[in-house]
């Protein structure tokens, strides 16, 4: 059965308490999925901004209705307004003569003075539209930090929180055939209902962080597809049609060179396809990673991907890729391009830059992309260059684990997350959390999004970095997995960062033994140490030396030589990204330093010792 919400109530409107706790909540009315293959009006480039701090324009004085002269959203001209009763009209505001950004990118790197702005901000433009006719159309954005208002030609087209994923607002009646204007109110505030919380180890970076378009499709048309190869050989999917023909239509999915495969939708719109892989299907893998051009049909509406066939699964303790065992050879990542002013801006050169560099320097096959739902380009070229994927949303750390609105909010993202990202065979992992706090209501809430994530997409595997104990054994540091979490994943994920917080001595840190639940596979999902590039100190190597962190990675990757049960890992992390949590004024002045790549893309030490360790790996 499909079901269907409306976009605005993705945000300010949750459903009751009891859909929080039980049913799993409903897809977007419109998925739109592989927008990014359709044709469509980009509407990146200049945008003019307007801060918003005090919210003029969503609220006057003692609560009273915001006064029309701040009303950044709507469909005027000023200076014709002014004119026509200059004694008794103003504005404070004019759009038409406000300071422009280029879009997309995140605010914090546009000017000096926005560098700290964490607010509302209002952009605004005009494009020129065509007719809609018996047409729709749509503005898609791929991801806008954190909530954001859309209003088109003055009037509220549609709403949405989740600073990234996509959501696509329906615009057809709201646009003009010639001069149309767009405003968009971004609140990138966080607060104790939002998911992540206000606290994090990242940057701010708010603002229209990926494109946004334009998009005309037939008045029905195809909104979602999905293809994957089971465990038995066959190739499964569905396909789903949006508008109001979608009952019992005729659709064709064509796989490669293959013949065309008929299928008809159910009164829902919905087609399910299965059929037994075709003789010779060669399956994707970091080594041979062979996509298929796929095409769908259905009456005047045609879409493409490109889609790779593989299985993956943990089984006992290892993890089958194919049916064969694999090591992830792996690092983290946060979603920050090489620079010294990155506003988050990922170019398919910028995300090329990075995933080269876990590729082909690191010699790896795998990468975390930490904390949140990367660009769909990134998950593209993962694709493409053969790197496996695990995909986390952003239930980071202390989230408010006893809200229901916070609960919807998150099983809106892991929706939102899954239903765009499925058909890309480099995702093998749903993770709905990171360093969690074990309590009754984070594991009601993390259980939840488990099943969530199991419900909408089975073919993967799903997990969560967890928190560990730290125990004295015998005179040796035992570490622990005792999180009852563990019973709803299938793959075990722990962050270790003994030897740089806490007491542990580096040089006892391969000496520490692990225990954890029997039979599934485990991973570190992180550990690191940081360092400033250029620091040096062979002799006396103290915390921030590049020598400090590589003897870190030998002495890490030691003990995990000793843990029988593991099969992976993605360290933290591939360069140094902005958090202004990290404020030392001589080795951090707002970076993590936990790369081992500069922001500029200078390698440390540490980064060769993984990189020869993962050679090694290779070789097994």
């Amino acid at each position: 059965m499909r079901y269907t919400l409306a976009v605005l109530a993705l945000t300010l409107t949750c459903a009751a308490p009891a859909l929080a706790q039980n049913a799993m909540p409903a897809a977007p009315a419109v998925l739109l999925t592989d927008a990014i293959d359709r044709p469509g009006q980009d509407l990146s480039g200049l945008w003019a901004y307007s801060t918003d701090l005090y919210r003029t324009a969503e609220t006057d004085i003692n609560g009273r209705p915001p006064a029309p002269r701040a009303m950044r959203f709507r469909d005027i001209n000023v200076d014709a307004e002014v004119a026509k009763k200059p004694d008794v009209d103003f504005f404070e505001f004019d759009m038409d003569k406000a300071p422009k950004a280029t879009l997309p990118g995140a605010w914090n790197a546009a000017e000096p003075e926005l560098r700290w702005f964490d607010g509302l901000m209002w952009y605004q433009r005009h494009f020129t539209a065509e007719a809609v006719g018996n047409r729709r159309a749509f503005l898609r954005f791929e991801a806008v930090n954190y909530r954001v208002k859309v209003y088109v030609n003055g009037q509220l087209a549609g709403q949405h929180e989740g600073g990234f994923t996509p959501f696509a607002i329906e615009v057809g009646k709201l646009l003009r055939a010639g001069d149309n204007q767009v405003t968009i109110g971004v609140d990138s505030t966080h607060d104790d209902t939002t998911v992540p919380p206000t606290v994090t180890d990242w940057d701010i970076y708010g603002g229209v962080t990926r494109p946004i378009r334009l998009i005309y499709t037939p008045e029905t048309f195809i909104d979602d597809e999905f293809l994957h190869l089971d465990l038995d050989g066959h190739i499964r999917g569905s396909v789903h049609l949006n508008g109001a023909s979608a009952g019992n239509r005729d659709v064709s999915v064509k796989i490669g060179t293959g013949k065309a495969i008929a299928l008809k939708t159910d009164g829902n719109g919905d087609a399910h396809l299965d059929i037994a892989a075709p003789k010779g299907l060669k399956l994707w893998s970091p080594d041979s990673p062979t996509l298929y051009d796929v095409a769908f049909a259905a009456g005047d509406d045609t879409l493409t991907d490109k889609i790779g066939f593989r299985t993956i699964q943990a089984k006992g303790t290892d993890i089958l890729l194919n049916g064969k065992p694999v090591f992830l050879r792996g690092i983290s990542m946060h979603e920050e391009e090489f620079g010294a002013n990155p506003a988050r801006r990922m170019t398919p050169e910028a995300i090329r830059a990075l995933l080269g560099e876990i590729k082909t320097g690191l010699h790896g096959n795998f990468v975390r992309l930490a904390h949140y739902p990367h660009s769909e380009l990134t998950t593209r070229m993962a694709d493409e260059m053969g790197l496996m994927i695990w995909s986390e949303i952003p239930v980071y750390w202390s989230v408010d684990f006893g809200s229901d609105k916070t609960l919807l909010t998150a099983r809106h993202m892991l929706a939102e997350n899954i239903l765009r990202d499925r058909n890309r065979a480099s995702v093998i992992v749903w993770s709905v959390g990171n360093e969690t706090p074990n309590t009754p209501e984070r594991n009601r809430f993390l259980a939840t999004l488990a099943d969530d994530a199991r419900a909408r997409d089975g073919t993967r595997m799903i997990s969560a970095a967890l928190l560990v104990s730290h125990n004295m054994k015998n005179g040796h540091i035992e570490m622990a997995i005792d999180d009852p979490l563990v019973e709803h994943l299938d793959l075990m994920a722990a962050n270790t960062y003994n030897g740089w917080y806490g007491d542990d001595k580096l040089a006892d840190v391969a000496k520490e033994t692990w225990v954890m639940p029997a039979g599934k596979p485990m991973i570190f999902s992180e550990f690191g140490a940081d360092a400033l590039a250029g620091v040096h100190d062979a002799k006396n190597p103290m915390k921030f030396t590049e020598e400090y962190q590589a003897e870190f990675y030998r002495q890490t990757l030691a003990m995990a030589d000793n843990i029988p049960a593991l099969r992976g890992m993605s360290p933290w992390i591939l360069k140094d990204f902005q958090s202004p949590r990290r404020e030392h004024p001589v080795y951090q002045n707002g970076w993590n330093r936990k790369g081992l790549i500069s922001e500029t893309g200078v390698h440390k030490e540490a980064f060769d010792v993984l990189a020869n360790y993962y050679v090694g790996k290779e070789k097994d």
